[in-house]
């Protein structure tokens, strides 16, 4: 935790904050080790260079907050009370308003940047959104290995998921069966809505499964992740009921090349668009480019989607401990769609893919 606040005094040095106000479920997490859904109240953590970490919070947490291991100051606020009056009370005491301070200006309210802009009236308000991500970006081997265990159980997922096919089945049904069973390996939650689409929903590349049932002459896409520890997978698999025409086995093979272009090309030191473009070429010259309308992928850990956004004029250079995905897809109105999606750890000899599902066709009889 000290490690990671004195990493992010570092890089707000170089962004010309001399504080920054963290609001966010994933950042308060990332810096404080205490995992907390908060819902409609504040939690917040002022880190200042002037002075010692606060983390503002509903009083009822104070003590699992502690517990987890936060060792600074901590404004506990009841419910009756204003968290932002009480933090300008802090400040007064101390006498250290600061001259600028970074907020997440992706997550924090209208109503909370209003409150901050009264309270600090003569500071002046940064957006840290780029600060944090860079703080983030790149995954210890205590991360890696809670990522590669999230993948395991998304892996789990796709394959019970696969196991519940059979004709007559809903979509729905087969979510049930998904989550009912990581549920009793013990996961925290789903990273996201699980997906299950079949048919021509599956050229929706976010559709919304329901009561349809499976039909001989399917193909069913599964995107699907889990919470393990506070960290997120991610895995995409595409399969076919019964059998398969060769439209569809066109695009399954056009998706699948595409993927491992991507990963192959995916280096130290190669930019994040040339991963985008390595994908999106080959679909282009299958004849489909049209029909992928989405990036290759996005950076995943305490959030399913964080930086980086893994699209074609992304000029960041991979870095060894990025963690992201990759998932091309051919979206086809009235026929259907395909999507390959594997989470893609980087070390200094490549890419390692940590979702291991089979990626090849797979006819489930």
């Amino acid at each position: 935790m000290t490690s990671r606040i004195d990493t992010l005094l570092t890089e707000m040095k170089a962004s010309n904050l001399d504080s920054v106000l963290v609001t966010s479920k994933a950042n308060v997490y990332y810096l404080s080790d205490y995992l907390t859904d908060p819902h409609e109240r504040v939690i917040a953590i002022y880190i200042s260079a002037d002075q010692d970490p606060i983390l503002i919070l509903p009083n009822m947490e104070k003590e699992d907050a502690l517990s987890a291991g936060w060792s600074y100051k901590v404004i506990g606020y009841h419910d009756h009370e204003d968290p932002w009056e009480l933090f300008k009370t802090a400040l007064q005491k101390s006498e250290k308003f600061p001259q600028s301070i970074g907020i997440e200006y992706d997550h924090i309210t209208l109503d909370r940047y209003n409150a901050v802009s009264s309270i600090l009236p003569d500071t002046t308000i940064k957006d840290a959104k780029e600060t944090l991500a860079n703080l983030r970006v790149i995954k210890n081997k205590k991360e890696y290995t809670i990522l590669k265990q999230a993948a395991d159980l998304a892996d789990f997922g796709i394959e019970t998921g696969i196991n519940a096919i059979n004709e007559g089945v809903r979509e729905i049904d087969i979510i049930a069966t998904i989550e009912y069973e990581l549920k009793k390996k013990g996961i925290q939650g789903m990273s996201f809505s699980t997906m299950a689409l079949s048919g021509a929903k599956t050229a929706s590349p976010h559709g919304n499964p329901g009561t349809k049932k499976i039909e001989k002459g399917d193909m069913i896409l599964f995107d699907l992740g889990v919470i393990y520890e506070g960290y997120c997978s991610d895995i995409t698999r595409t399969v076919a009921y019964k059998s398969i025409n060769d439209e569809q086995k066109k695009i399954y093979e056009t998706v699948l090349e595409a993927e491992k272009n991507a990963i192959a090309i995916s280096k130290i030191g190669t930019a994040v668009g040339q991963v985008d473009l390595a994908a999106r070429k080959h679909i282009e010259d299958a004849g489909y480019g049209k029909y992928f309308t989405h990036r290759i992928g996005h950076g995943i850990g305490l959030e399913t989607h964080e930086y980086p956004s893994m699209h074609g004029n992304n000029e960041l250079l991979l870095k060894e401990g990025m963690c992201y995905t990759i998932e091309p897809g051919i979206y086809v109105p009235n026929t259907g769609g395909v999507r390959i999606e594997d989470m893609v750890y980087m070390t200094e000899k490549g890419p390692e893919i940590l979702t291991n599902s089979p990626k090849e066709l797979r006819i489930i009889e």
